[in-house]
């Protein structure tokens, strides 16, 4: 199955770079390009592809707003958004992280880490680039929500769990399993760590997501500390 992507940032050199890169690749194609965050919203709801590369610092709508409104609106709530940075500790990510983002990559991913990246996020799999997205995590889970000012960011955001309400709602296994995806593992370490079948861990997982009403795994992560069931290492 080919994976549809976008590319957003204001720079067309790295555009233009990305986009080659991913259109060179079989079983990839570049459904849409944005100069900006607005453009970008436009085209997650026009095209529809699977996964949105975000530049963060763009015109007219900037890369956490355009990811918010992309996954808070129906026609592209399907659409998976990995956030494109510089710094991999920007304080811009972990306002991304609540506005759904899926994933980060730095600006200097090799390209095979890029396609890398892009098929975990389409799969909803696992955490990209563990070494950066936990240091993120983990620093995020450590932060206070911020009381979201508008509609539209209080449908990006997340709730703070409290252990209780989160174990509350899992069984024993579904809360072991649930702290494991929180240290990034994916479906098949997770499996080789519970002595159990691949197809039983994402089982497991699809459980996790559908009654903690998160989106993906990121947000299971978030969660996990958030609740308390994880802690920083």
């Amino acid at each position: 199955m080919t994976i549809k992507v976008a590319v957003a940032d204001d720079q067309a050199l790295v555009r233009v770079g990305f986009c080659g890169i991913i259109a060179a690749t079989p079983g990839f194609a570049v459904v849409g390009q944005a100069a900006n965050g607005a453009e970008a919203v436009a085209v997650a709801r026009a095209a529809r592809p699977d996964v949105v590369l975000m530049d963060v610092r763009m015109p007219v709508l900037d890369g956490i707003e355009a990811t918010r409104q992309i996954t808070a609106a129906p026609e592209s709530a399907g659409v998976r958004v990995i956030i494109l940075t510089t710094f991999d500790l920007d304080e811009y990510v972990f306002a991304a992280l609540r506005a759904g983002a899926s994933g980060f990559l730095l600006k200097d991913t090799l390209p095979g880490d890029l396609l890398t990246a892009i098929r975990v996020v389409a799969g909803g799999e696992a955490l990209l680039a563990p070494s950066i997205t936990r240091r993120l995590i983990i620093e995020f889970a450590r932060k206070p929500a911020p009381a979201p000012a508008t509609a539209a960011a209080r449908a990006g955001s997340l709730a703070s769990p409290r252990m209780g309400d989160v174990a509350s709602l899992l069984t024993e296994r579904e809360c072991e399993v649930l702290r494991l995806v929180a240290t990034g593992l994916s479906n098949a370490e997770i499996a080789g760590r519970l002595c159990i079948s691949p197809a039983t861990a994402k089982t497991h997982v699809a459980h996790l997501l559908t009654k903690l009403d998160a989106r993906d795994r990121v947000q299971l992560v978030i969660i996990a500390y958030q609740a308390g069931l994880a802690t920083p290492a």
